[in-house]
């Protein structure tokens, strides 16, 4: 294999790692846990972009596959245990009306 295939390759690789972690943090069922894996997993991939020798490369898609592991372990655990949702994941009910830039917020409850 040339080189140009193997940066080709790699570059697959890690793409494809990035996805599948971040694929994997919205299978969270706590909303905390959930930005907390997509941050870090954000601020990893950001942190080592830079690098270019292929040995750390490779050790840190190990890594990398690795901690895709212990999360779909974390999922199916957090799956056991789910609390109420906080307010901020809340869907949307009701909805905004006013004039003049007033905002009103009226929820719809009732029998329809």
């Amino acid at each position: 294999m040339s080189v140009p295939t193997l940066q080709r390759d790699t570059a697959f690789q890690v793409r494809s790692l990035f996805r599948s972690l971040l694929r994997q943090s919205y299978q969270f069922s706590s909303f905390n846990f959930r930005e907390y894996a997509r941050r870090r997993t954000r601020d990893a991939f950001r942190e080592h972009e830079k690098e270019t020798e292929a040995r750390k490369i490779q050790e840190q898609i190990q890594d990398g596959l690795q901690n895709l592991r212990m999360m779909k372990r974390q999922t199916i655990i957090s799956q056991f245990y789910q609390l109420d949702k906080l307010v901020v994941e809340g869907q949307k009910t009701g909805k905004q009306s006013g004039e003049e830039g007033d905002i009103v917020r009226q929820k719809d409850t009732g029998w329809d």
